[in-house]
């Protein structure tokens, strides 16, 4: 399983993550997306703790806690879903598989 943090702070460094997930366990992975084109965070990142419990537990500790001055939401990741989306932007037309949820890696 995998946690979603959302309206985490644009200062949180992977670091400061990985600080506060591993007080509830093993920590397998952090990922926090950047934008593109900006190189600027997205706001939110991706934890896995080495077993469910642990992330169950910090799920429920966590969401709603203030940290670096933002309410946290935390969750149960979802799977990425697919799309094909079809975006008309200067008179191209182009198709894009992004979806950007909660979702993983």
């Amino acid at each position: 399983m995998t946690i979603y943090v959302g309206n985490l702070s644009f200062q949180a460094s992977d670091e400061d993550v990985r600080e506060v997930f591993g007080e509830y366990g093993d920590i397998q992975r952090v990922s926090l997306p950047v934008d593109r084109e900006t190189g600027r965070m997205r706001g939110f990142a991706f934890v896995e703790l080495a077993d469910e419990a642990s992330e169950d537990k910090a799920i429920s500790e966590l969401d709603g806690a203030e940290w670096l001055g933002r309410q946290l939401r935390v969750s149960k990741a979802r799977p990425r879903e697919t799309t094909n989306r079809s975006t008309v932007g200067a008179g191209r037309s182009f198709s894009t598989g992004d979806s950007f949820s909660r979702a993983g890696f």
